[in-house]
This record gives structure tokens, sequence and C-alpha cells, in this order.
């Protein structure tokens, strides 16, 4: 019996040859049958890909046996075996676009200048020393914590990782400089890239949490600092790490509290509102603010 694995991932170091990497990804993804979205530069490499779990594994040990990803760090998630429509496998100019190419310096270590990896034990550790002094720092966009965060965390009002530089120069956040800033976001690489984005601009004491909300999830599930359910980038759109997720969530249409999102119904609109099974159910279509439809509370995206 097939099972289902999703399996994210991410390798900063110096790549000679991105379009050479992609076509040897793209040829080996085929050959085992995986869907996803693979995405390379000169910086590294940052994939999602789902199929079977002989299949999943077998391309984890492959592109483990080149040199520069050997120490690929996983995160396996459930799927449900239509996670990705397609396969896509890119090459870009950043491996996370938050505009500021020239800032970012990486070393066959990972970034260079970054905050200090935090394990999800550590940040507990470092909780319970410093207690409230301790801010989180969203690293997603605004709509994805609209569903799931850390308690308490500093949500920057952006709807792409570009607005982040530009957030971080306004001087909103100026009074974290001289306190402990957890950066954090869905599996690592966009909170490693913004802590040292702050480190960069004089914030003094900055973390990362290593392997991201899908790593402390593993490890505490819904028993720990987070709240609410993962939004993720495939066919899933969220995921609790257990029954007792609490749902922060706001839906659009009737206000209640969900964990759940749902895409605008009209053909070809790519927004994304926060939606309850109830009114995803009642046989009305769901359809944005910009094809007539009111929002109740925060809870739509663009992608």
């Amino acid at each position: 019996m097939a099972i289902p694995k999703i399996l994210l991932y991410y390798v900063f170091t110096p790549l000679a040859d991105p379009e050479a990497i992609r076509l040897w990804q793209h040829t080996l993804c085929e050959s085992l049958g995986l869907r996803g979205r693979i995405l390379i530069s000169p910086d590294g490499i940052n994939g999602t890909v789902g199929g079977d779990l002989d299949a999943v594994k077998k391309y984890l040990r492959r592109t483990r046996e080149y040199g520069p990803f050997a120490a690929l760090d996983p995160k396996w998630s459930e799927g449900t075996g239509n996670d990705f429509p397609r396969l896509s496998v890119r090459v870009r100019d950043e491996l996370v676009s938050f505009g500021a190419p020239d800032e970012l310096r990486v070393d066959e270590d990972g970034v260079v200048g970054g905050g200090r990896r935090l394990s999800p034990t550590e940040l507990h550790e470092l909780v319970a020393r410093r207690g409230d002094e301790v801010a989180f720092f969203d690293g997603r966009n605004s709509f994805e914590a609209a569903i799931g965060r850390f308690r308490g965390a500093v949500v920057p009002d952006v709807t792409s990782t570009r607005d982040f530089v530009a957030e971080l120069d306004s001087g909103r956040y100026d009074h974290l400089k001289d306190r402990p800033v957890v950066t954090y976001c869905t599996g690592g690489i966009r909170c490693e890239v913004l802590s040292a984005l702050m480190v960069n601009r004089g914030f003094g004491e900055v973390y990362q949490l290593e392997g991201g909300i899908a790593r402390y999830g593993q490890a505490f599930g819904d028993r720990g600092l987070w709240e609410g359910s993962l939004y993720v980038f495939d066919n899933r759109v969220s995921v609790p790490f257990s029954a007792d997720a609490v749902a922060i969530g706001v839906c659009h249409r009737c206000g209640g509290n969900t964990g759940d999102m749902h895409n605008c119904d009209v053909a070809g609109c790519r927004e994304q509102l926060v939606t309850c099974a109830g009114c995803a159910a009642a046989g009305v279509p769901v359809t944005c603010v910009g094809h007539g439809e009111p929002v109740a509370s925060g809870g739509q995206r663009q992608v």
C-alpha cells in the first residue's frame, strides 16, 4: 500500500551551475514520479516534494549524494497523494525573494551573519530564562499567521516576502533591537535570511527557529508555545499538529473560529480566504472582496 509523504527542505550553499542542478533535479523527480516545487539559485536549493514514501526516500538519498547537499535537513509531513498539481523545478536569482540579493552572503556553512539557531527545546529554554522579554517575529506573509502563530508573536503587515525590507527599514520594530528576537517561518528558510537582515539593521540579539514551525510541531505539537494550524503551500492548505489544535482563524463569512482556508471560487482568481468548513460547504460560492464579498476579519491572501 502506497504511503503518501511530503518532504520539505532547503540548503544554503554556493552553486556554480544552478541550471545543471535544475536539469538533474527535474530528471530525478520525474523518474521517481514525484511532484512539487523546487527552486534553485546560486545560493542553494529549496524544495517541497510529495509522493509515495519509498520514492521520496530515494529522492532524499540521491539528492544527499551530491556533496553540497549532504547535510540536507528534511522535514516530513503526511501527504494525501494529491498535494501538488504538477512538478515545477526553476532557477531564480534569489532562493527567497526578499529583494535584497546584495545583502545575502552564503558559504558552505549556510547564510553568513544570520541569527543564532535554536532547536525547539532550546527555544523553550530561552523563554524559560527570559520570559516575556522574548519577542517572536513572524517571517511569513500575514495571511499565513491568520490561522496559526506563536503566542504573542509580532506579525508584520506584509503580503509578500519583498515587503520585509521596507518594514524593517521603517523603524516600526526598533523597540525590539535591545530584546531577544526569535524569527520563525514554515520550514526555516525565510527566517534564516530574515535574521541576517535584522542583524544588518542593528537588532542586537537575533535567533532563528531551526527547522521552522514544521520542526517545532514535530517536537511539541500543540503542547507548547504554538497556537493554531500551519499554513502550507500545497493542496492541503492548512495542517493542524494534533486533534487538540486551537482554531484561531476567523471565518471571513460568519466570524466563527476555524483553522481552514478556501480558494475564491471565481475562475482564475488567486485569492484565498479564511473560511470555516460550514461556510465552505453551504452551497454559496466563496468569493473574495474583489469579487463582491465583504471580509468579516483579516483573512485573505494572494499567491
